[in-house]
């Protein structure tokens, strides 16, 4: 069930793209960086669901991993932001 939601969410971020172009509206790179990461948390996501393992492991392993990668994000924005600009 989440490998079909995550083809779903796939496909209709290629047809949104598409409709964007042919309406002749901007795609900004932004939009483009966060779809795919957010089609790739979801494969990530029903990949990691689809294991051979508890449910509460799963839950746990899935909070923690969501937090680090929260961390780890907020870090390396918070290090581009600070440098002066040449």
């Amino acid at each position: 069930m989440p490998t079909a939601i995550a083809v779903l969410a796939t496909l209709s971020f290629i047809g949104w793209v598409i409709y964007r172009a042919l309406r002749g509206k901007r795609i900004k790179a932004y939009m483009v960086s966060y779809g795919v990461a957010i089609i790739t948390g979801v494969f990530t996501y029903g990949f990691f669901l689809s294991m051979n393992m508890p449910r509460m492991v799963k839950i746990v392993v899935s909070i923690l991993l969501g937090i680090a990668l929260i961390v780890i994000a907020a870090y390396l924005q918070r290090r581009t932001t600070s440098k002066p600009a040449a």
